[in-house]
């Protein structure tokens, strides 16, 4: 239990929790003191002066900010005096001077700070009748947030969130007296991955959202509490709705996942869920492209086709977009009914799934913020899982020590007290170097000997080695009082994995080989395919080679996400039958025979795990776009048509099922996410152990030693299928570029600017950037320009003549 201190407000004594701020321990109480500038997440800093009270001293009564104060024992504290009442009207007078009476057109109205506390503590009528400042308006201080500086109350939220949160100090104030406004740095625009959380937190109508400005009312809007589908981190978010479309997200503060912060993927992406482009209908190949069909015809057709291979000519790849009931649907249905155990979530671009799935021990996002060192060998976090990037940026601000390893700069780069590069190909050697604390890294070897330590390790890029990050979990496993989290970035990837998604796991964290708990399944399901399946990789080579003759995608597009694009496409071109379950015809879907219309994100309901194995709620807050439907319902029909039950048309039904036969699940029944969780979700198992625990190992993995080796990491802003089609930043996505340190730049010889072509194909503009290790290059992948690039650590890199 915390220190308790005894205050006294108003006249009533209290016990809070020492240490906090006034205007936090009194709200505990019951006790709302009003406030602007004051918010949580963010350091005090007493501008607004709204909160101020009266508090006894040795001299009196005092008005003081309660926003700076801490509590102390004795403290005696009065929020309704007329001297304080008088002080809070005079606040909100001087605050209305110059903002502007437009609240039936500002966006804010009906859930602004401002009017809800002008109406309880203001003077009722202003005195002040001399003209208002104007600005021109609104400016666009981002490609996504909007500016109206005569609304500004100079609260300095947006500040202390984008420089102290993001660590994006792009926001300032400018002049002065009474012409202090907002503004950006002269050609520098509010290019933060984080801008929408300005808009959230602003308390005014200062700061709005170009995808929301006019589109609704507060009072119009629907609420529905899910969870972001852009990586692993599933944050929290208000889906809100007007009009049976989704208008909005906002940040939930869940505060062991993401206290409220969203990236601007997280808030904005939605867009893509109303795009014109989806498939709306059933589509089956005819001699003159895709036509639409009945979904009785299309099923029939899928059904007969299906069931005309034996079990091990069918694969399956996906799965990890939807939710934990659609992918243990899929699992059931691909071992069950087609009899094949040949299914991969990850598209050769992950982890080995015990790795990924079963890691002990196993890190949670809260325990970043009790390590002493938190070490990371993987994907730039701010371009790959940003909400977790700030989870160690707050641990970094309250006192843990950062490693960063990577083969080029970072976004944590500035806050590491350690920064390990390496060149792409070589990590195993920096790696045992590192882990040895050879002359150049006693540093960062000593940081890591002072636990609690916790190892966030992953592929630093798609052209890495796989076991390079199963190499750094070992080193990490063998440190005293350690813990790990696994870096899988797509969507649901965690629960797809853990629902039997792969070919050497079964649901619930079982693997393949584990006959009693094979049998144990059997007994639901009926008779199963036994032994290990085949991965995306071999799926691919197999459908290419005749071994394997039909293929169900679900979700996903090996031709854009395998390491082996040309693999992908000459796999599909080969299959006798594909069938698509997608929501746009993507560069994997077009070579379907039949494509069924998948409801998404914001359209179904279930559960989902995040990368630290915590279950949460995903729930619908529109209809699905035109006939599209769940995956676990679509299945349900196939497998009635094949001849099987599968029990999938509930959504309810399959969540119980799940908990009845997943080992790690028993106990996550849908009455107990609702009743008996606070709402932030689960971490499994619940009850009981579960049956696999992968132990990783420091492993050997080859150097690799070319003359230039690739780095070819994500962007947060790709040319992805949702991106694309995501009107408010499919603008952002990012263009191709070869990153070259100046050294090797000036041996091909090329100069900023350049042009260069890689493996005789692929041209793009050269960037000198000396934080790339010698003999590197630095390529983002699925990007406008990389499409088709083949992830290969060795890579062919020449000058183009004339291209500068």
């Amino acid at each position: 239990m915390p220190d308790t201190v005894s205050i006294n407000i108003n006249g009533v004594a209290h016990d809070v929790e020492a240490g906090q701020r006034l205007i936090v321990a009194a709200e505990s109480v019951g006790e709302v003191i009003p406030r602007f500038c004051h918010h949580d997440k963010l350091e005090p800093v007493g501008k607004c002066r709204m909160c101020l009270v009266e508090v006894e001293g040795p001299r009196g009564k005092v008005l003081m900010p309660s926003c700076t104060l801490l509590v102390s024992d004795g403290m005696v504290v009065d929020t309704e005096s007329a001297v304080v009442k008088k002080a809070q009207e005079g606040v909100l007078e001087f605050l209305l001077i110059n903002h502007p009476l437009d609240c039936p057109i500002c966006d804010k109205g009906g859930e602004c700070p401002l009017q809800d506390q002008t109406m309880q503590w203001g003077p009722g009528e202003s005195r002040f009748v001399e003209a208002k400042r104007n600005f021109e308006k609104p400016i666009p201080v981002s490609d996504v947030v909007l500016l109206d500086r005569e609304r500004c109350v100079l609260c300095d939220r947006c500040v202390r969130a984008a420089d102290d949160i993001a660590g994006d100090p792009l926001l300032t104030f400018i002049d002065r007296g009474n012409h202090v406004q907002i503004q950006t740095f002269p050609n520098e625009p509010f290019s933060s991955y984080f801008s929408g959380n300005t808009v959230q937190l602003c308390p005014v109508g200062a700061l709005t959202s170009v995808d929301y400005r006019f589109k609704a009312r507060p009072w119009d809007l629907g609420h529905t509490r899910s969870v972001s589908f852009v990586d692993t981190v599933h944050s929290s978010v208000d889906a809100q709705t007007s009009r049976g479309k989704l208008v909005r997200v906002y940040g939930i503060e869940n505060d062991r996942v993401n206290e409220g912060w969203l990236s601007d993927k997280d808030r904005f992406i939605f867009s893509a869920v109303h795009s014109p482009d989806r498939v709306t209908a059933p589509l089956v190949r005819g001699d003159d492209g895709f036509e639409e069909a009945s979904w009785s015809d299309a099923m029939a057709l899928v059904a007969s086709r299906l069931g005309g291979y034996l079990g091990g000519e069918v694969g399956a790849i996906g799965g990890a977009n939807n939710t934990n009931e659609e992918a243990y649907t899929l699992a059931k249905f691909m071992r069950s009914v087609v009899g094949s155990s040949n299914l991969d979530a990850q598209l050769g671009d992950g982890l080995n799934p015990h790795l990924a799935a079963t890691v002990t021990p196993r890190a949670t996002i809260d325990d970043l913020d009790r390590a002493a060192t938190i070490f990371v060998w993987g994907p730039d976090l701010k371009e790959t899982l940003p909400v977790l990037y700030l989870r160690v940026r707050k641990a970094v601000r309250n006192g843990a020590t950062l490693v960063v390893a990577s083969p080029a700069g970072t976004g944590l780069d500035a806050i590491a007290a350690h920064v390990v590069r390496y060149r792409a190909g070589s990590g195993s050697d920096v790696l045992r170097k590192f882990a040895s604390g050879d002359k150049g890294y006693e540093g960062a070897r000593e940081a890591l000997d002072a636990g609690p330590v916790v190892g966030l390790v992953g592929r630093s890029s798609l052209a890495e080695d796989p076991m390079m990050a199963e190499a750094a979990a070992g080193v990490v496993r063998s440190l005293p009082d350690s813990k790990l989290l696994t870096l899988l970035t797509r969507a649901n990837i965690y629960g797809a994995l853990d629902m039997g998604l792969a070919p050497n796991l079964l649901p619930g964290r079982v693997s393949t080989a584990d006959d009693e708990h094979a049998e144990m399944l059997e007994d639901a399901w009926g008779h199963l395919p036994r032994g290990t399946g085949r991965s995306t990789t071999q799926m691919l080579e197999d459908l290419a080679s005749g071994a394997m003759r039909a293929m169900v995608l679900v979700g996903a597009d090996p031709v854009r996400d395998c390491p082996d694009p040309g693999l992908a496409q000459r796999a599909l071109e080969a299959a006798e039958f594909v069938v698509a379950f997608d929501a746009f015809v993507t560069d994997s879907s077009i070579h379907a025979d039949v494509i069924l219309p998948a409801a998404v994100w914001g359209e179904v309901s279930g559960t989902a795990t995040n990368l630290e194995g915590r279950v949460q709620e995903v729930n619908a807050s529109v209809r699905p776009a035109g006939q599209a439907r769940s995956l676990n319902a679509a299945l349900d029909d196939i497998a009635h048509l094949m001849g099987v039950d599968l029990r999938a048309a509930k959504v309810a039904d399959v969540t119980r099922e799940i908990a009845a036969v997943a080992p790690a699940y028993a106990g996550i029944t849908p009455d107990h996410l609702t009743f008996e969780s606070d709402g932030d979700g689960v971490i499994v198992p619940l009850e009981g152990e579960q049956p696999l625990k992968f132990i990783p190992v420091e492993v050997s993995v080859p150097v690799v030693t070319s003359r230039l080796t690739l780095h070819f990491p994500d962007a947060l802003y790709d040319d992805g299928v949702w991106n694309r089609n995501a009107p408010t930043i499919a603008g952002l996505a990012r263009q191709a570029e070869a990153r070259l340190h100046p050294r090797d730049a000036s041996m091909l010889p090329v100069h900023e600017g350049d042009i260069v072509s890689i493996e005789e194909r692929f041209v793009m503009p050269v960037t000198l950037d000396d934080t790339v290790p010698v003999g590197s290059i630095v390529v983002p992948r699925n990007v406008v320009g990389t499409k088709g690039l083949t992830a290969s650590t060795s890579v062919k890199v020449e000058a183009v003549e004339g291209g500068a």
